[in-house]
């Protein structure tokens, strides 16, 4: 296996882009951190149980696309025997992206596997696990973020590219950021590029609000553990008790968000910054999107996009698109 991990991960530069986006983030009105930086090492290990929990039905949709319906991903995806490079933003432990990987093995396909994700220790997780199962595998990790790392996905290859984008991490921007992410996302792809898109749609308000809210507090922890870590790297000095999670979800527009709401008024420093809380202000710290049919339509006709297929779980209750550069 030939791995490749990019040669600016885990630099001062990357550290000096985590502080000035949670300081910056926490002048804002209201105050907001972005949930990209939930996931170091306690935080990939929360997220692991949070897929766990039978009330997180996400991942089991989406994983009964990739492990049930994996020929049909395959004929949307990659038309003809062409070789080209498969490049899964935000790729985690690729739990699902697997069975599509086994099945193009098995196919004789000729392809490379670029995982990107922001996590390095996630990736070298990765690593660890393809090298073992598919040792014949070609892969190029590249650990960053998504357009800095396709920029070097596109200098490394001329194939053609797919890019897979699932759980739906969509959903984990506003309305406006998610429209803004697929016109960069076109302009950094070549026509006939192709993109598959995982969406969770709207259905019972009940199923989805219990999806974040769970009982035993995973999702409480995963939201808390961003303080944490500000802490640890940051030199900050939150208070975790005095810091409690909240979760809204609206039927109308489809956001479910979650906060942090300050116990008390209470300072808060972090680099030799001040940070005041009121009693009981909030913290935004995640959007968690759910589309219609419509919207998603919409969204790939205002950004240069031809849905070419879709793909929906047994329970209709998610959807994997196809979409083409125009």
């Amino acid at each position: 296996m030939n791995v490749q991990l990019d040669p600016q991960s885990k630099t001062e530069k990357n550290a000096d882009h985590f502080r000035s986006d949670i300081l910056n983030g926490l002048k804002n009105t209201p105050k907001k951190l972005s949930s990209k930086y939930f996931y170091d090492k306690i935080g990939d290990h929360l997220f692991q149980q949070i897929m766990d929990m039978p009330s997180y039905y996400l991942t089991r949709c989406e994983l009964d696309i990739f492990k049930n319906k994996t020929d049909e991903l395959i004929d949307l995806l990659i038309p003809g025997n062409e070789s080209f490079d498969l490049i899964e933003l935000g790729a985690g432990d690729a739990m699902k992206s697997t069975y599509l990987l086994e099945k193009l093995i098995s196919k004789g396909v000729n392809f490379t596997y670029m995982p990107i994700d922001i996590s390095g220790n996630i990736l070298s997780i990765l690593h660890k696990k393809l090298s073992s199962q598919f040792p014949e595998i070609k892969i190029t990790c590249l650990e960053g973020d998504y357009f800095e790392m396709l920029q070097k996905a596109a200098s490394l290859s001329d194939r053609r590219k797919v890019v897979l984008f699932l759980g739906s991490n969509i959903g984990n921007m506003t309305p406006e950021e998610a429209e803004d992410f697929c016109l960069h996302l076109n302009k950094n792809l070549s026509q006939k590029d192709r993109v598959l898109i995982g969406f969770d749609l709207k259905k019972n308000p009940h199923i989805i609000l219990n999806a974040y809210n769970d009982k035993e507090g995973i999702t409480a922890s995963f939201n808390l553990n961003l303080l944490t870590r500000i802490n640890n790297e940051l030199g900050g000095n939150f208070d975790l008790k005095q810091f409690q999670h909240y979760q809204t979800y609206d039927p109308v527009t489809g956001a479910c968000r979650s906060f942090l709401i300050s116990l008390i008024r209470q300072d808060v420093t972090i680099d030799n910054t001040r940070i005041s809380f009121e009693e009981n202000e909030l913290i935004d710290m995640e959007i968690s999107q759910k589309f219609s049919s419509e919207k998603i339509r919409e969204l790939a006709k205002k950004t240069g996009f031809t849905i070419t297929g879709e793909i929906n779980d047994s329970k209709k209750w998610f959807v994997d698109t196809i979409w083409q550069v125009q």
